[in-house]
């Protein structure tokens, strides 16, 4: 039941994404920043960790999660050193994941030799 919960969680996610860019005619990256600010908020308000607990991949791969990385990483740093941490935390959750994308589009760039 899990895998079938996160399906839908996430493709609800991404049916809110569709629909931004359908109905509301926002480009891709207003609807891309449109939902990192609203996973952001979410987990603010601490709604993003119980989706998470209740559907898996379904909220933690959309890129909701990116803004519920942010403000999560930030508020425990800002927690144990303050005003700096608000910062650092920022960079400590999310470094991985963006080195990873950053490293992996490198070496798929090699292999497939993209025309740029």
């Amino acid at each position: 039941m899990t895998f079938v919960w996160a399906f839908i969680v996430g493709g609800l996610i991404c049916v809110i994404g569709q629909l931004l860019m359908d109905v509301a005619k926002l480009t891709p990256a207003h609807t891309m920043s449109a939902l990192v600010v609203a996973g952001a908020v979410l987990d603010g308000l601490g709604l993003y960790e119980p989706l998470i607990d209740f559907a898996g991949a379904g909220a933690t791969v959309p890129i909701t999660s990116f803004g519920n990385a942010l403000v999560h990483g930030a508020v425990a740093e800002a927690n144990q050193h303050g005003i700096v941490g608000i910062v650092t935390g920022i960079f400590e959750v999310t470094s991985a994941g963006i080195s990873s994308a950053i490293v992996f589009s490198f070496l798929a760039a090699l292999i497939f030799r993209p025309k740029g």
